[in-house]
């Protein structure tokens, strides 16, 4: 039997492919394509060795629309009442709010959420980019809306901004920015961070005779949580470079 001759860079076969986005074992990507069951830019391929541009190809399985990505990050809009740990205990995991294809390449989530903060988590299976967008050298800021328990004064903001000691560092911690949000109340803070200690902004605030009642993260980077993306549901993230400083 001839060797198969050598594919272009970023090509791979069509089950190959279906392999590396999680849609299950080989056998079982080369059954979607055999039984007619994936087409590809709107076209049935019944072929499992056709080959395809690895990236951002346009696939339907089973009826589903999928674009491939070699390395996934997406976007998740955490509701309450989910743990973001790899092995949950009490709470439910994040990666039960992903599609069956993405848990099965592990993704990972990029920092940790309390199981009742809400609001924007990251979630990669890019190694290198997880590093860097949980590494304290580069200073990703991360922006989150706070419900205090007392209404925020002044010179708690100047506390924060100024720097808090956290009982297990004797170093200052301080925000990048603080806010209070008048506009939608007395007791709203909005607090940028560029550190992810445990627990920071709960701390933080208990740092300043003050206690958080509710916390939402609303961006990253320059990547704002949209509006229109419900608690529990998802995105891809197309360009990496919108998290990073």
């Amino acid at each position: 039997m001839p060797p198969r001759s050598r594919l272009p860079a970023g090509h791979a076969p069509l089950s190959q492919i279906l392999f590396a986005q999680g849609f299950g074992a080989r056998r079982e990507c080369d059954g979607l394509i055999l039984n007619g069951l994936v087409k590809v830019d709107g076209t049935v391929v019944d072929d499992p060795d056709a080959p395809f541009m690895e990236d951002r190809l346009s696939l339907e399985i089973e009826g589903q629309p999928w674009v491939t990505h070699v390395k996934a990050l997406v976007m998740l809009h955490k509701p309450a009442g989910y743990e973001c740990s790899l092995k949950p205990g009490a709470w439910p995991g994040v990666h039960n709010l992903l599609p069956v294809a993405l848990r099965r390449r592990g993704l990972q989530p990029v920092g940790r959420l309390d199981q009742d903060t809400t609001g924007l988590l990251l979630m990669t299976d890019d190694g290198p980019l997880l590093h860097k967008l949980t590494s304290p050298k580069h200073h990703v800021p991360k922006v989150y809306e706070v419900t205090c328990k007392h209404p925020v004064s002044d010179k708690q903001l100047q506390q924060l901004l100024a720097g808090v000691v956290l009982d297990d560092d004797p170093l200052p911690v301080k925000a990048d920015a603080a806010e209070r949000v008048d506009a939608i109340g007395e007791t709203h803070l909005r607090l940028t961070l560029l550190q992810g200690k445990y627990h920071q902004v709960k701390r933080m605030v208990a740092a300043v005779s003050n206690r958080v009642e509710a916390l939402h993260r609303s961006s990253i980077g320059r990547l704002v949580l949209p509006e229109d993306l419900a608690p529990g549901q998802w995105r891809w993230v197309e360009d990496p470079a919108i998290v990073l400083p």
